[in-house]
């Protein structure tokens, strides 16, 4: 089985003005996409899809894409506000492009068998990439069974300032009911996490989405469909997004898809405040380099 590894990048460099003005996270010089990039590789990913937005392409292949391109397979894929079905055009006053589901139908068609897809300004840990790897070869006679890693919530959170996580409902059997978006999680003065001023507390072990999914051609191929569905409902909204979950979601409630949900103990790394950066960039100063 061909797996691929799709990093979802569009939006990287945007927070800082540039993908020129990102501040290298690792002592060498490296960003947070290159350790997800190595743990995959080290797992048994075959090629590597980034996907990004035209205007830093250059910058991109640059900085980032020519370190990997002597050591993989390593493609390109764009995603575009304008890049809708034929019938549809984005309102005027939308600015970004659709979220993390069209970002990855812009690289389905050049992923394999199977995708794993990752966030590239969120670091996950080795052992969700070799979960899932395990995963998608050993059910590979079964396209619409997928997977997805779940973490603590309490190892996803910031020190600084709120996170957004999808907290998911797993049924007894170990596959995944629903996802439900939480937008400002943290834990509060008396210790306890929850979703910005909400009284309903969260348990620290409450199993959390961070978009490190395992899915077959079957998904990749649906999303080309479900696209369009989209764009109907809330294409005239600004700020509507297509995500990764709600397109999944669809499919799992019409007995099209499966998702069995891979536990790790793993703790999330990434900056959501730039308090965090010292804490982070210690942390993977203690990992090895992976550019070497």
């Amino acid at each position: 089985m061909e797996i691929t590894l799709a990093v979802l990048a569009a939006g990287i460099g945007s927070r800082y003005g540039g993908l020129k003005q990102m501040d290298p996270i690792g002592p060498a010089g490296q960003f947070i996409l290159d350790y997800s990039v190595a743990d995959a590789l080290a797992a048994g990913v075959s090629r590597v899809v980034f996907t990004i937005r035209r205007d830093i392409e250059k910058d991109f292949r640059d900085i980032v894409g020519r370190r990997w391109e002597a050591r993989a397979d390593v493609r390109y894929a764009f995603q575009a506000l304008d890049a809708v079905p034929a019938g549809f055009t984005p309102p005027p006053e939308r600015k970004k492009p659709w979220g993390t589901g069209q970002a990855l139908l812009a690289a389905a068609p050049l992923c394999g068998d199977a995708a794993i897809t990752v966030n590239a300004d969120d670091y996950y840990g080795p052992d969700g990439f070799a979960s899932l790897r395990e995963f998608l070869v050993s059910s590979a006679d079964a396209p619409t069974r997928h997977a997805m890693v779940a973490y603590r919530l309490d190892r996803t959170l910031s020190e600084n300032d709120a996170v957004a996580r999808g907290v998911c409902d797993i049924a007894p059997d170990g596959s995944l009911r629903s996802i439900t978006e939480k937008l400002t999680l943290r834990r509060g003065p008396d210790g306890v996490i929850r979703d910005g001023s909400g009284p309903e507390p969260l348990a620290d072990d409450t199993p959390v989405s961070m978009n490190l999914f395992g899915f077959k051609r079957a998904f990749l191929d649906q999303l080309a469909e479900d696209f369009p569905r989209f764009l109907e409902k809330y294409g005239n909204l600004p700020k509507s997004e297509f995500q990764l979950p709600t397109a999944l979601a669809s499919r799992m409630r019409r007995g099209e898809a499966s998702v069995e949900v891979l536990r790790t103990a793993s703790r999330w790394h990434g900056v959501t405040s730039r308090l965090d950066r010292q804490a982070v960039a210690e942390f993977f100063a203690t990992l090895p380099n992976p550019l070497a």
